[in-house]
């Protein structure tokens, strides 16, 4: 056994927590009870629920308690021991403990290694992640607010349990006359089949109102289109009269105004006149006309 693994065995279980001093004079000479502490220590560092003996003191104790410690390492750390050096407790146990020691502390490098070396950009989504749910917050806060209610609910009625219980007790206990439950099922069944019947009633009403309202529905309809093709005929009969009467009255003003004419130039009426001024004296005459 070297020197220098005596150094790393050291280093490493002072690195990996052990609460005792290990120096490298401890395993010059047999130490056993040193070596089966470490042991113990580093299984309950690896499986903290494991349970390992710790009686020491006879032959048959050591060699159950270095069998067990083998045993576990080669079953869930896939480590294998040598138990002939460990029992010897010196130099070459600390070989053999060295391989349990390497494990537990090249894992706990590497869990820190990736925890220094986390960017940055995962802290910043982190923190958004908690910024987002600022929602869940108040949900969080209203269900406490509901649980501290319904608990101060809660303990009144638990309060009240007392005087509950003995009538409780007295409901149970009395006898049950089966006279007044058939009366008490009987009327219960009547309140059902009363409410069924109603229920019924009902829906005979919503159908007779349903198909009164289809007819009436279909009534109006029938007098709107009636109402349309009538409004379209007063419409078209409406629009021929507007125009007969507007040439008949474009006519009397024509006449008018030729009559007119005709008094004021102290003339017969005659043949000849020309289209041209009729029509100068039809429109001197409407300006007279609407002005009047």
């Amino acid at each position: 056994m070297s020197f220098r693994d005596l150094r790393t065995f050291t280093e490493m279980m002072r690195a990996l927590g052990y609460p005792r001093l290990i120096s490298v004079e401890n395993f010059k000479i047999p130490n056993f009870t040193l070596v089966a502490e470490i042991l113990i220590w580093l299984v309950k560092r690896y499986e903290p629920q494991m349970d390992i003996p710790t009686d020491v003191d006879t032959e048959s104790d050591r060699i159950f308690c270095i069998k067990a410690v083998a045993q576990f390492m080669a079953t869930k750390a896939h480590i294998k021991l040598n138990t002939k050096r460990l029992y010897q407790a010196d130099g070459y146990a600390v070989k053999e403990m060295l391989k349990i020691t390497s494990v537990l502390y090249s894992a706990m490098k590497t869990k820190q290694m990736n925890l220094d070396d986390r960017p940055e950009e995962d802290k910043s989504k982190f923190r958004f992640d908690l910024g987002s749910r600022v929602s869940d917050l108040k949900a969080a806060r209203q269900l406490a607010s509901e649980v501290t209610s319904n608990g101060a609910s809660l303990y009144d009625l638990l309060g009240k349990e007392v005087d509950l219980r003995e009538m409780r007790t007295a409901a149970i206990a009395r006898p049950l006359e089966i006279n007044e439950t058939e009366k008490v099922l009987r009327a219960a069944i009547k309140d059902v089949l009363e409410s069924v019947e109603k229920t019924k009633d009902m829906l005979t009403n919503v159908m007779s109102d349903e198909t009164s309202l289809e007819a009436k529905i279909e009534k109006k309809k029938q007098e709107l289109e009636r109402n349309q093709k009538r409004l379209q005929t007063l419409q078209s009969v409406r629009s021929g009269q507007h125009s007969w009467m507007n040439m008949r009255r474009s006519r009397k003003i024509l006449k008018s105004s030729t009559t007119f004419m005709w008094r004021s130039s102290g003339t017969s009426p005659s043949w000849s006149l020309s289209w041209k001024n009729i029509t100068d004296w039809s429109r001197r005459g409407l300006r007279r006309l609407k002005t009047h």
